[in-house]
């Protein structure tokens, strides 16, 4: 193995540090954000808008339901941490406090599909997509086989990737459906822009060993990858004249 020489390498004795991780998550993701972005042009194009939308709706209940129990899972392992571990701490005070706010916005989903015309039981007997199995189960994984602060880089995305105001309005417009149909849009254009701020203030108080701040990395990308194919995959779907429920394989932009 060579040794590093020239304008790069660093002085002897000089240590190199790095950048708070929040920082750090924030330029990675705003590099991949053009992924997301035509994911989501895609979603909210005009033709077949109020089938895809209803289908959306269903699809993103099935990811949210699964939040407040990944937190929980979380912040246990976190309890269970050894002492010298410097991110546990912070990443149990955060998900203490974030937790309550996470609360029962999937049952915003489900007054959003009945005020679209869905009947919420029978839409959610159906088993969920693959693509949401692994966007949402790799993060059991890695919160109980690798380090629980894997999560953030899960929720970083996801807060990064909030509606914008503008988009609520646009789709009532457009689809036909109540205002009540949108309510968990709306909320969410509202205090996501806060919730990220958090998120990223926890990563960078965390300080994590390299090797789990590399992990927390690969979590935020591998989330942006299986989010794109869950909203790929609900865009791709060909509309049916009987409706949402007839969807056989797996279902932003905008996301709650």
């Amino acid at each position: 193995m060579t040794t590093p020489s020239g304008p790069l390498a660093a002085a002897p004795g000089v240590r190199h540090t790095p950048a708070p991780l929040g920082a750090e998550l924030r330029t990675v993701l705003a590099l991949v954000a053009p992924v997301l972005h035509h994911s989501a042009a895609r979603l909210w194009q005009p033709r077949d808008l109020r089938a895809r939308y209803l289908r959306y709706l269903v699809t993103m209940h099935t990811v949210i339901r699964a939040s407040v129990p990944l937190m929980e899972r979380a912040r246990a392992a976190c309890r269970d941490a050894p002492a010298t571990d410097p991110a546990a701490g912070p990443l149990y005070r955060y998900l203490t406090a974030h937790i309550p706010r996470e609360r029962h916005h999937d049952t915003w989903l489900l007054r959003d599909m009945e005020a679209a015309g869905l009947h919420p039981g029978h839409e959610l007997a159906r088993p969920p997509s693959p693509e949401v199995a692994r966007l949402v189960g790799a993060q059991y994984y890695w919160i109980d086989h690798f380090h629980p602060l894997c999560l953030l880089g899960y929720v970083a995305v996801l807060e990064l990737n909030a509606p914008a105001p503008p988009l609520v309005p646009l789709l009532t417009d457009r689809t036909g459906l109540p205002p009540a149909a949108f309510d968990t849009l709306r909320l969410h254009a509202e205090i996501d822009d806060g919730h990220s701020t958090a998120v990223l203030g926890a990563l960078d108080e965390s300080a994590p060993a390299p090797q789990v701040r590399a992990a927390v990395r690969l979590s935020a990308l591998h989330t942006v990858t299986a989010l794109a194919d869950v909203l790929n995959s609900l865009t791709d779907l060909p509309d049916r004249p009987d409706g949402p429920h007839r969807w056989s394989r797996g279902t932003r932009g905008a996301l709650t």
